[in-house]
């Protein structure tokens, strides 16, 4: 069992950046991958990023991609970068773990923290 908890969310101006942080706490494991959900207000949420065990391998949503880039320091530490913000990436970002040995990202996770709000104006 482990707990997430988000921070670093706000609000930014289109074309801004901003970096998200994810503490893991508890039955922690090198063996999590880890990934980034978001869901804006009245959408489902959607798979954003995610990076595996070794950090080796990442892989990213075609909405993101050349804009966010996540990392991991170690295994209680991941993050989000976020660049180039627009509008449509306004939602509350979520950090989620998964037990998963294999050198690709997962899509599907187990544990999940509460999120944080990201709200990026025109």
């Amino acid at each position: 069992q482990v707990q997430l908890v988000e921070s670093g969310g706000g609000l930014v101006q289109a074309g801004g950046s901003l970096r998200l942080s994810c503490a893991a706490s508890g039955r922690t494991s090198l063996n999590y991958a880890m990934g980034w959900f978001r869901q804006a207000p009245e959408k489902e949420r959607e798979f954003v990023a995610g990076i595996t065990r070794s950090g080796d391998t990442t892989d990213y949503a075609d909405s993101v991609k050349g804009r966010f880039t996540v990392s991991r320091g170690n295994a209680k530490n991941t993050y989000l970068q976020m660049n180039s913000l627009k509008p449509e990436d306004t939602a509350v970002y979520y950090c989620a773990a998964k037990i998963w040995l294999a050198d690709t990202v997962p899509r599907g996770y187990d544990y999940w923290g509460q999120g944080t709000q990201v709200t990026v104006s025109s």
